[in-house]
């Protein structure tokens, strides 16, 4: 579970979030909707704690989010963007393994859920490869196997589709789709496209300057 108790974000004389009250469910998926400015990445940002100021409570899983040590969190929640953030000169394996030595993880067991997570997400056979040697879709893939390391509760998704074609875009939200029903994973997904919206039906939380003004179940 994670709530929002009265959070607002402030920025000099100007309100990026208002007053905004929501709860989201264990295992549940909501997509974030409204118009660039409306609030929807900073709620994120709030989540993975690139923003720390505000006023009101957040917590997950029943921990303060201020409280709870970075380490802690990035066992809990992990991210994906628009931007792949794949590093060029990496292969697709070592770009996934990487994650797994940030957090310190020992070789054997690096090699195994690497190997794992690439299967997973679908690019078995392409782990030599580099991120300008696959699609668009694939880069993206490997940003969720590498952001599915630490097996986090919470995948937060900050227009993960935004830079693909459709076709691309419906197979990245099958994969979402596909490991928030055999994982369990929380997803809350920022996104513009009401295409995917509509063909995916999930919860949808419209925000609109700042303030929340709509939420509807699946």
């Amino acid at each position: 579970m994670i709530v929002f108790d009265n959070v607002s974000v402030q920025y000099e004389q100007h309100a990026v979030l208002r007053n905004v009250n929501l709860e989201f469910a264990t295992g549940s998926f909501t997509y974030l909707l409204g118009p660039s400015g409306s609030g929807k990445s900073t709620l994120l940002k709030l989540l993975y704690r690139e923003i720390e100021h505000y006023q009101g409570s957040i917590s997950i899983m029943g921990e303060d989010l201020k409280k709870d040590p970075r380490w802690k969190l990035r066992r809990k929640v992990a991210t994906v963007f628009q931007s792949f953030e794949l590093l060029d000169r990496k292969t697709v394996y070592e770009n996934v393994a990487l994650a797994a030595q940030i957090l310190g993880m020992k070789a054997d067991e690096i090699h195994r859920k690497t190997i794992d997570l690439i299967h997973k997400v679908g690019l078995e056979g392409k782990e030599d490869r580099f991120p300008h040697q696959i699609s668009g879709g694939e880069q993206q893939r490997v940003a969720i196997a590498r952001a599915l390391l630490s097996e986090p509760h919470i995948l937060l998704a900050d227009e993960p589709t935004g830079n693909l074609d459709m076709e691309h875009a419906v197979n990245v939200m099958k994969l979402l789709v596909q490991l928030h029903e055999a994982e369990g994973i929380t997803i809350i997904m920022a996104t513009h496209s009401q295409e995917l919206v509509t063909r995916f039906p999930f919860q949808k939380i419209r925000l609109q300057e700042g303030g929340v003004t709509e939420v509807v179940g699946a």
